[in-house]
């Protein structure tokens, strides 16, 4: 059933309830990603009846915190001016900790917590998020509660903290600076919060879901035999932060589910599949801190998660004399996370109903989509938690292989995102390829913040060339920037050193962001037969230079052209 109290919108949505559909009509109160679960409820009620009669498939039971005790809040609080000062983070997190909730909300939240004991997702539902072509894609924070303390006083606590912060969020640098690079206005932005059920289970001190995932219905980067249409999945053990913040997961087509990996060993499955996962902590919390996102989050090893029982279709296992792998946990040996139990064999049909979802939730959007769920296996219960649209390659732009080859050319990649031409950049920040080290990479984040900020503020877009991947949180895969840092940059070059071998994640927030907001991204792989022209480029006067980059600004723009439909680019010297 879905209740809605007649002046806050305090809505809540409960397994089995009929009327999802109905509140869509005019409620923008709900925000953009509250939005797109209300209209994907019916589809998987569907779904749930008539295909997988032995999944339990559902949204998770939420309630949505509309955007007028948002405005109630900002408005009776006189936060509006703090807000848009540009104080550092923290001290905007702590003036919205110290302010006081709407009284008329109050009793709605405390009945809430007193019937939910189980840990809780406060998530962003901005009216800004999740649209196509300005997306928000991991701007505003979510913060996790454990929900678990005996007195009901301390979890409502827990619970108006959460809010706070998550409202507190609309307001950080990186969504300051991520609303200046899309001209858009924080002053318009309407924050709702989504207060949802964690899927999952309590093993210990540690509550998770066996399995988390993005899937999306169009693949930028398919191996062969698949194809673009063809979709892609990203897979991990625990939490979905491990995908979403851009950390290692299982990628694979579903179209293919059974590929064999692109790994050239055992040796290299081993160190590049995922080792660690993320909880929400049952137990004591380190400190308290109301103003970091992760105080209830807790990072462990697939030894934990061995003791837990939890990793019987997600590993294969080496076996040191043969030095192969096999599915499962037969035998004794290192566990690599492969998923391959869970993909190979007919107990759980998993991927069948990852082909359906991607299918039914892309007709119901009328475009390509992304979907975020997690899972777990007794019994199998499939929890939906978001959809968002896609921003395909359009266009009739052709590169051939004489255009990568031209002398004028400075960089040329097959593997490219996006589409179409840009003659108006004049400045460029690039990573010095002898101060590259993955040690060093959260100080280079740093600098890139503060070169960002300089050309965002001057309204000059730019080209950006880094090495490793962009968008993890993870600084030994690569530089652990959030989008806000590079959301200035119009064309990113992401290349590889021999020592440095990773692929882009398509499941990560920062990825979300490059293809929808039309940035152009070049991939430089080491095996590429084409290379960065640094000569050139060392040739160029400095504008500024720090430890690790530097920032050069041209006398006249580079070219730029890409073709979408062939993955191909070219950055070029004009005539």
């Amino acid at each position: 059933m879905i209740n809605i109290t007649e002046r806050l919108h305090l809505i809540t949505l409960r397994r089995g309830s009929d009327r999802a559909q109905s509140l869509l009509e005019g409620r923008e109160e709900l925000g953009g990603k509250a939005q797109g679960l209300l209209s994907m409820h019916q589809t998987l009620v569907e779904m749930d009846a008539m295909e997988f009669p032995d999944i339990r498939i559902d949204i998770p039971e939420m309630t949505v915190l509309g955007t007028s005790v948002f405005d109630a809040f900002m408005q009776r609080n006189d936060l509006m001016e703090l807000a848009l000062s540009g104080l550092p983070d923290d001290r905007i997190a702590n003036a919205f900790q110290r302010a006081d909730m709407p009284f008329e909300v109050l009793g709605e939240l405390k009945t809430l917590i007193d019937s939910w004991t189980s840990p809780l997702a406060i998530r962003s539902s901005g009216l800004l998020e999740d649209t196509t072509h300005r997306p928000f894609a991991g701007v505003y924070l979510t913060k996790m509660i454990p929900n678990n303390q005996p007195d009901p006083d301390t979890r409502f606590q827990k619970l108006v903290e959460a809010i706070k912060f998550v409202w507190a969020s609309t307001y950080f640098k990186i969504a300051r600076d991520y609303c200046m690079a899309t001209s858009l206005n924080s002053c318009d932005e309407k924050m709702a919060v989504v207060i949802q059920e964690v899927v999952g289970k309590r093993y210990g001190n540690r509550f998770y879901p066996e399995l988390a995932g993005v899937a999306r219905s169009f693949n930028y980067y398919p191996l062969l035999p698949a194809r673009p249409y063809d979709g892609v999945v990203n897979l991990a053990l625990g939490l979905g932060k491990t995908i979403v913040d851009g950390g290692k997961s299982w990628i694979y087509s579903p179209a293919y589910p059974l590929m064999p990996p692109p790994f050239e060993s055992t040796q290299e499955l081993l160190k590049e599949t995922q080792t660690e996962f993320w909880s929400v902590n049952m137990g004591e919390p380190p400190e308290y801190n109301p103003t970091r996102e992760t105080e209830f989050l807790r990072k462990d090893n697939l030894l934990t998660a061995e003791k837990d029982g939890t990793l019987p279709y997600l590993v294969s296992t080496l076996d040191p004399q043969s030095g192969r792998m096999s599915l499962g946990m037969g035998s004794k040996g290192p566990r690599a996370v492969t998923f391959g139990p869970l993909l190979s064999l007919p107990d759980i049909p998993f991927n069948t109903l990852i082909n359906h979802l991607l299918a039914r939730c892309e007709a119901r959007c009328d475009c390509p989509i992304e979907i975020e769920f997690a899972m777990t296996f007794d019994p199998p219960r499939f929890g939906f938690l978001q959809v968002r649209p896609m921003v395909l390659p359009a266009g009739d732009l052709e590169i051939s292989q004489e255009d990568l080859k031209d002398s004028r050319t400075i960089i040329a990649s097959e593997t490219v995102l996006g589409n179409g031409e840009c003659e108006s950049i004049e400045d460029i920040v690039y990573v010095i390829p002898d101060h590259f080290n993955l040690k060093d990479t959260k100080a280079i984040a740093a600098e890139l913040d503060k070169h960002n900020h300089i050309l965002l503020a001057s309204g000059r877009p730019y080209l950006l060339i880094v090495f490793g991947r962009l968008g993890t949180l993870d600084p030994w895969l690569g530089i652990p920037v959030t989008w806000g840092q590079i959301c200035g940059a119009r064309v990113i070059v992401e290349a590889t050193q021999e020592n440095v071998k990773v692929e882009l994640s398509q499941g990560s927030h920062y990825f979300h962001n490059i293809i929808n907001l039309g940035v152009m991204h070049f991939s430089m792989p080491f095996t590429s037969p084409y290379r960065i022209n640094w000569e050139w480029l060392k040739s160029l006067n400095i504008e500024e230079e720090k430890r690790f980059t530097r920032r050069v600004r041209l006398s006249r723009g580079l070219g730029v052209k890409v073709d979408g439909r062939h993955g191909r680019g070219i950055i070029f010297l004009p005539e």
